[in-house]
């Protein structure tokens, strides 16, 4: 079992955008940051449900269909479920659709705990009020040996990082500069000490840096 993390972040470091808007609550730069890894084959048919075979199959396709190989349970932030934008609602499902693409337990870290959802697919949701390391040991109990990734958002992969408790971190550099938003890298600085890597550029010019433990 390894814990592992998978994220794109823009050339200075950036993987949150800030450009959203009420017409588009996405915003034009994350669809800049993520466009390599959307458009591969292998998530418009795991994310999008595309089934026609379109979509670039090299080296993006390849990472992508590495990141949803051996992945028994996963952890993420609220704000990744979308309780920052449904503080208040006890109906909210999240914004992964009825069909979330995790297929697994999924840990979600807040403060307001709320009644587990089970989803189509095989995606359960669990809101837990506890520490990153509890968390981790709560997924590993229902990985059955297969790997945890922390999901995101950055400021929770930066506190497993900040302890220890990353195995395998993947950035995907999109060649893109995003000036503002949450960096990934902010106070890690030697974090890499005891890790090797490995690069890759792809296709679409996106950098893959692999840091294995």
């Amino acid at each position: 079992m390894a814990v592992r993390v998978d994220l794109n972040i823009s050339l200075d470091g950036f993987a949150t955008t800030t450009d959203q808007t009420a017409e588009d609550p996405f915003g034009r730069d994350w669809s800049r940051l993520v466009a390599a890894y959307a458009g591969t084959r292998t998530v418009r048919e795991r994310v999008f449900n595309d089934t026609s075979g379109a979509g670039t199959t090299g080296v993006d396709d390849q990472y992508a269909r590495a990141y949803f190989t051996n992945i028994g349970a996963e952890i993420i932030g609220a704000g990744m479920f979308g309780l920052h934008a449904h503080p208040n609602d006890p109906d909210w499902r999240g914004w992964w659709g009825d069909e979330p693409p995790f297929r697994v337990p999924v840990f979600v870290l807040t403060h307001q705990p709320r009644p587990s959802i089970e989803m189509a697919g095989g995606t359960t949701f669990h809101f837990v009020n506890t520490s990153v390391s509890d968390a981790l040991q709560q997924a590993a109990r229902v990985a059955e040996g297969k790997d945890i990734r922390i999901g995101g958002g950055p400021s929770l992969v930066r506190d497993y990082l900040k302890a220890g408790l990353v195995d395998i971190l993947h950035v995907a550099i999109t060649p893109i500069l995003l000036g503002r938003g949450i960096r990934l890298w902010d106070d890690l600085r030697g974090w890499e000490t005891g890790y090797a890597f490995k690069t890759e550029t792809a296709e679409s010019g996106t950098l893959h840096v692999t840091f294995r433990r």
